[in-house]
């Protein structure tokens, strides 16, 4: 359900946007702009196009659905770390006096946290996962960090930090347990009994 509304959200948007002549663009991303702030949240969320949100929410929705299958709380977070850690990013090293605007940041995040998180987990399934998401996407990625005209590379290269941090933070902390020797561990300093050195 979760990714349903944001996805949803990104083409109702639009849909306002294109009535109104992409006026609503001006709510993107201006680098090094503390006036507009909001545009870190925003940006996403706003398109150049349809084809522009097409272009990312195909794969959006197919890193998405494998984010969620761990549960909303999973993707809300994955989401939320690679939207204002990316975003912030964005804000830093794009050029001045420039917009940005899509979810293509967004899409990076998904996919390097997808990538990663098998290391992070130390699960050869996740890393199974994150193979098959660069089979799958990683030329596309790939040349889509190569600077050119009138796409943000800062934003990908952001968003695709940003979701190595993600799965970073949200790695599986359950670390394996050290055997202990027979006779139920090693006596207690201060519990009554001795320690020899």
């Amino acid at each position: 359900m979760l990714l349903i509304a944001i996805v949803g959200v990104m083409w109702v948007v639009e849909i306002i946007n294109s009535l109104d002549s992409n006026q609503l663009n001006s709510d993107g991303l201006y680098a090094r702009n503390i006036s507009h702030l909001w545009g870190i949240i925003t940006a996403p969320f706003l398109h150049a196009s349809f084809q522009h949100l097409i272009d990312n929410t195909i794969p959006l929705v197919f890193m998405g659905l494998i984010i969620a299958l761990r549960g909303a709380v999973r993707l809300a977070l994955v989401t939320a770390i690679v939207i204002v850690l990316g975003g912030i990013g964005t804000w830093l090293i794009a050029p001045a006096g420039t917009i940005t605007v899509g979810a293509s940041g967004l899409v990076f995040g998904y996919a390097s946290y997808l990538l990663t998180r098998g290391v992070f987990d130390r699960s050869w399934l996740e890393l199974g996962v994150g193979i098959l998401v660069g089979v799958v996407w990683g030329s596309a990625l790939l040349t889509s960090l190569v600077p050119h005209y009138g796409v943000s590379w800062q934003a990908h290269l952001c968003g695709a930090i940003a979701g190595v941090v993600a799965a970073w933070v949200l790695r599986d902390k359950r670390a394996p347990q050290p055997a202990t020797p027979s006779g139920g561990g090693y006596p207690a300093v201060g519990s009554g009994s001795s320690l020899e050195l």
